[in-house]
């Protein structure tokens, strides 16, 4: 271990140790001498020389001490090299408890959860988060980065991880990776249930609404209009949007009201009819044009749909008018699950994996440790030494200096 400190220029203020000093020094000239009657015809003598001489002098040293461990602590003191080297053993949630306790380990070995916090490994302990919550690539980067480079690394695993990267982990320092018997819980797959969007309309674009009305009520979920989960409204665009809509079809040719802008920008997802002009960029706190990217295309790889992000929110715009001479899809039994993943949410990216083929890499650049603050201990000794200092300096037996 080594000692360092962090502001060495706070050592100036040491020489603040000259002020007990002089005061120490001060004290002893506050007496002047008197002249007695009686004594004025002595013989006078020659007056001998004094000596420096500190009164108190305990009390000198503790104030000395304190001004010493003041201008210590403005110098910010820090130490190295305090982390145990002991070895570490990560446990993945899922794996036995009855692996782990069988297996060889030395006495110093750190047993811990693979999880946020690391915390300590316990058989009858609940399981850390669960899987879903869980970022086992994650979590192994920040262990390696917060261990000294000698310490020795085992990381115990289930035969199937959940909560894994695209890609393998590459670490600083070459860890043992066992497979154990365990399996993490796996991920309920849930469907994404997509909310009825609001639809707008102007007059001449009614005949649409009865493909739209079909293509939205083929993805409800079933019960969805008994239970009054159905939020979405369709009305002619002189209507206003819906609070708690967050999905929009506006049919209408020509711009976007300034509302509707900003309804988007504000994190809504629209798709405009194909005469709709897109909304400007000054509306999302964006000076550049939008630049649309294809969203849906046919068989034949022509563009039915494409849109941009618009803010915190996404436009989308068709490309064809909503007729079924001039967009034959209106008539196909997949256009509804294709208008369905307009307004689908991302879906998160798959994260199971088989631990043996997720063995963390080596070669990435090892993080140099922050050193150990001793500030705080420095601080709570100097309060300790200027209690002693006030005792000192009030007790009942201070004789007074001379």
């Amino acid at each position: 271990m080594n000692s360092i400190l962090l502001l060495p220029i706070g050592l100036v203020a040491l020489a603040a140790l000259i002020v007990p000093l002089l005061i120490h020094l001060a004290r002893r000239s506050e007496q002047r001498p008197t002249d007695f009657a009686a004594l004025r015809w002595l013989r006078q003598r020659p007056t001998p020389r004094h000596r420096i001489r500190f009164d108190e002098w305990l009390l000198l040293a503790v104030r000395l001490l304190l001004l010493a461990l003041l201008a210590l602590l403005l110098a910010r003191p820090a130490l190295y090299g305090a982390q145990s080297e002991a070895p570490w053993i990560a446990v993945v949630p899922g794996v036995q408890a009855q692996a782990v306790a069988a297996l060889e380990r030395t006495a110093d070995a750190r047993v811990r959860w693979l999880a946020p916090g690391f915390p300590e490994f316990h058989p009858a302990a609940p399981v850390p988060p669960t899987s879903s919550e869980l970022p086992v690539s994650s979590l192994l980067r920040e262990l390696d980065a917060t261990l000294p480079a000698q310490v020795v690394v085992t990381v115990l695993v289930p035969e199937q991880l959940q909560g894994a990267d695209a890609q393998r982990p590459r670490l600083s320092r070459q860890v043992e990776w066992r497979v154990l018997p365990g399996a993490m819980p796996a991920r309920n797959a849930q469907a994404i249930a997509v909310p009825d969007p609001s639809i707008r309309y102007a007059a001449d674009r009614a005949a649409a609404l009865p493909y739209l009305r079909a293509a939205i009520a083929s993805w409800r979920e079933p019960g969805a209009v008994a239970a009054g989960r159905v939020n979405g409204s369709i009305a002619l665009d002189t209507q206003p949007l819906d609070a708690s809509s967050r999905q929009l079809m506006w049919l209408k040719p020509g711009p976007l009201p300034d509302a509707v802008s900003e309804w988007i920008a504000n994190g809504g997802t629209v798709l405009l009819d194909a005469a709709s002009a897109w909304p400007s960029g000054e509306g999302a706190g964006e000076s550049k044009a939008i630049v649309p990217v294809p969203l849906w295309r046919n068989a034949d790889g022509a563009v039915l749909v494409e849109g941009a992000r618009y803010g915190r929110g996404k436009v989308m715009r068709w490309t064809r008018a909503l007729t079924p001479q001039a967009l034959p899809e209106l008539l196909e039994s997949g256009f509804a699950g294709h208008l369905r993943n307009l307004f689908e949410p991302p879906r998160e990216p798959p994260s199971r994996v088989m631990a043996r083929e997720h063995v963390p890499s080596t070669g990435a650049a090892a993080f140099a440790l922050p050193p150990r603050d001793l500030r705080l201990w420095l601080a709570l000794l100097i309060a300790l030494v200027f209690l002693v200092e006030r005792w000192l300096a009030t007790r009942p037996r201070r004789g007074a200096a001379p």
